[in-house]
């Protein structure tokens, strides 16, 4: 069943979460009722047995432009005194929590991308596992055109996934960038000819992933984001510890046995 909120929707079918920013009219700006609606879909994501992957796209023309800055200016306007000032740094604190919700989330989140894709739209994209774009996307980190510094983790993010070099470029100028280069520069795995193409190649993605040993899928995204600050040594460590916890699962049992059966596993992430 749908679940309720203002500015998003959530829905799960068939072991698959989806997402969807609901703001068409506004090209999906985040305003302040965006930030613990979105908290709230992927923490409950994580927490359910049933999901073993998500999708999150955008209603209408784009993806999202950012930060809706005409209903979130209140927060913004400039004022004296440090008390002030710890506030804002703590309600940015808040903010960012939000989409660490979805880096953190158990699940793989397939970020699907159309249209414009600008500064907190791009923070977004860049705490999902895998993004596929649409041939009409569009992305700029846009903060430095207004005087700010992309605060809600792209400055922290994208260097892992496009290099300190593009990041750089990105973040120094506010240029969009299309389709073609963030797929040149890996911030996209795939492009499509338009947003439902590439919806659909994020469904057939997301029920791959579904279709493979949850434990499995979960325990190789945690490694993927535990190890990342980590030395080799260190994280091979890791790596042999965290396994060893699903070796005697009942679905690494069954994966043998369907193996030897020359039949399809039927895993219950278990």
């Amino acid at each position: 069943m749908p679940e309720s909120y203002t500015v998003i929707t959530f829905e799960k079918k068939d072991h698959i979460a989806e997402v969807f920013l609901n703001r068409p009219e506004k090209s999906n700006a985040m305003n302040p009722r965006f930030w613990p609606e979105i908290k709230d879909a992927f923490q409950k994501i994580d927490r359910d047995p049933e999901v073993r992957a998500a999708i999150i796209a955008g209603n209408g023309k784009n993806f999202s432009a950012g930060l809706d800055l005409v209903e979130s200016v209140a927060s913004f306007k400039a004022s004296e005194g440090s008390q002030e000032m710890d506030s804002m740094f703590h309600m940015v604190l808040e903010m960012q929590e939000s989409f660490n919700a979805i880096e953190r989330c158990k699940k793989p989140v397939i970020a699907v991308i159309h249209g414009v894709c600008i500064g907190g739209g791009l923070d977004l994209v860049a705490a999902c596992d895998i993004r596929l774009a649409a041939q009409d996307a569009r992305f700029s980190l846009r903060e430095a055109r207004v005087g700010m510094i992309a605060d809600l983790g792209s400055l922290n993010r994208l260097p892992a996934i496009i290099g300190q070099g593009h990041t750089r470029e990105l973040a120094f100028t506010g240029k969009n960038i299309d389709a073609e280069r963030a797929f040149r520069i890996g911030l996209v795995n795939d492009i499509y000819p338009d947003r439902e193409s590439c919806l659909k190649a994020a469904y057939g993605l997301a029920a791959e992933i579904a279709a493979a040993a949850p434990m499995g899928v979960q325990g190789s995204k945690e490694v993927l984001n535990a190890v990342r600050d980590l030395s080799l040594s260190d994280s091979l460590a890791y790596v042999a510890a965290r396994n060893c916890l699903i070796l005697r699962s009942a679905d690494v049992i069954e994966a043998f046995a369907a193996f030897m059966q020359k039949r399809k596993p039927d895993f219950k992430g278990k």
